[in-house]
């Protein structure tokens, strides 16, 4: 056993407690709509959108990005549980801007342990049990948000199982101000085709 895992059970048996009336919660997302965001733990979709138990999907994977999983899922969102409105959030001061595809694939031939950044650079604490299985993924490192945030929005709306009607909204969550910026360039890629 280890503290964090008493510590989240414990709070999960206080939630549980006063669980309430949410048992009675639709599967469907109450206002229709779905959010891809990044994973980070600074970023509380909850309280940026205003969201409460059963309001809206929120699918998360490290950067908000638009790969193949997230697609799945809004599409799953959409066709069987009604969400027509989506936003993709990346924010600011994000981990996926402080490395590139490269950079990881090599730390991770040479060690599965966690790295450390050091002066600016990524370094492996420890140099054994690494894999070459890194160079085979697309790690979706961001080299600029804005760009990234266009071009997730413009992926979703061009796929051939995201419906033309549904409305894709791209923003750029400030971790220093908690407040959401929208990228003109990604609501424009969003907007619903006739």
């Amino acid at each position: 056993m280890s503290k964090l895992r008493d510590d989240v059970l414990f709070a999960n048996a206080a939630y549980a407690a006063d669980f309430g009336d949410k048992a009675k919660l639709a599967l469907p997302p109450a206002r229709h709509f779905a959010i891809l965001t990044c994973m980070d733990a600074r970023l509380d979709p909850a309280k940026y959108a205003g969201l409460a138990e059963g309001d809206a999907h929120v699918i998360r994977n490290a950067g908000g990005r638009a790969s193949d999983d997230a697609i799945r899922s809004l599409v799953i969102s959409h066709k069987l549980l009604g969400t027509t409105e989506w936003f993709v959030v990346h924010h600011t001061d994000c981990g996926m801007e402080f490395f590139t595809s490269e950079v990881i694939a090599n730390l991770l031939d040479k060690s599965l342990h966690t790295a450390a950044l050091e002066d600016g650079k990524w370094v492996n604490q420890k140099e054994e049990g690494g894999s070459a299985e890194g160079h085979y993924i697309d790690w979706l490192t961001i080299a600029d948000q804005a760009e990234s945030i266009a071009a997730d929005v413009t992926r979703i709306r061009n796929h051939p199982l995201v419906p033309a009607d549904i409305r894709i909204h791209g923003y750029l969550y400030d971790v220093a101000t908690g407040k959401l910026i929208e990228i003109p360039a990604a609501t424009e890629a969003g907007r619903p085709r006739s």
